[in-house]
């Protein structure tokens, strides 16, 4: 079983932390630096769609990018709402060789990334219009390269990533294929309400459950009862899993 979640927008550097490995798909990020790299500040700015401050950092990070040296293991260098609550840096032994094995990182500029993986900061969401080597956005440019990656030998997926990174391989499945995705929301009516935070704390502490009970059948997850979350058989499905918190 391999576990997808989504990057975060907010990184850091951590060179105290070695990396096990490169990510996958270095032929791939190194092409996708060298088109960014060409863009003058203002274009960079509307590709990203944000503020001078961070436009002005990025801007830089990419002039001075080294995709060698001075590299964080990803899941470490990751700040978003969904890695505050994993909490990976107090991770034991074991729960690392756990999310090493089964959790993949998706990414727009790597493609697909394993925990300890080495990164370097940057910025670039997968919903981008980055034209690379003639693709009209990141969605073609990738293809079905990241589904590839991610599937196993069981076939199954467990969808913990936002839409905007699970569509990367949504449109590739076969009908082999075994994929949940989780929903974390509260009852308005009868109808199951997701709202962003809520969901990246709630899919951050799935993973650490999952680190910690090292699972490896989808069926176990339905335990999961943190946060105030609790499996809703009546309204799940055997593709959607939905974890309700009441008020």
């Amino acid at each position: 079983m391999k576990i997808i979640l989504s990057p975060a927008k907010k990184m850091k550097i951590n060179t105290e932390e070695a990396c096990l490995g490169m990510p996958v798909f270095m032929r791939n990020t190194e092409q996708i630096m060298k088109e960014i790299q060409k863009l003058s500040y203002e274009e960079v700015k509307e590709l990203w769609g944000c503020n001078d401050g961070i436009a002005k950092q990025n801007y830089e990070r990419f002039a001075q990018m080294d995709l060698y040296h001075r590299l964080t293991p990803a899941i470490l260098s990751y700040e978003g709402i969904a890695y505050q609550y994993m909490a990976p840096s107090v991770f034991e032994e074991g729960e690392f060789d756990y999310v090493q094995k089964n959790l993949r990182i998706l990414s727009a500029f790597y493609g697909v990334l394993k925990p300890m993986d080495g990164v370097t900061p940057y910025r670039l969401e997968m919903q981008a219009k980055a034209k690379i080597e003639g693709t009209s956005n990141l969605y073609e440019y990738w293809g079905n390269q990241i589904y590839q990656e991610i599937l196993d030998d069981s076939r199954t997926i467990l969808n913990l990533a936002s839409k905007e990174y699970s569509k990367s391989i949504e449109k590739y499945l076969q009908p082999e294929d075994i994929y949940i995705t989780c929903v974390f929301g509260e009852l308005s009516g009868e109808k199951v309400v997701q709202k962003g935070v809520y969901a990246k704390m709630a899919r951050g502490e799935m993973v650490r459950f999952m680190a910690e009970h090292r699972i490896q059948d989808p069926e176990e997850i339905k335990q999961f009862d943190r946060l105030g979350y609790h499996f809703d058989s009546e309204r799940s499905d055997d593709r959607e899993y939905i974890f309700v918190k009441f008020s």
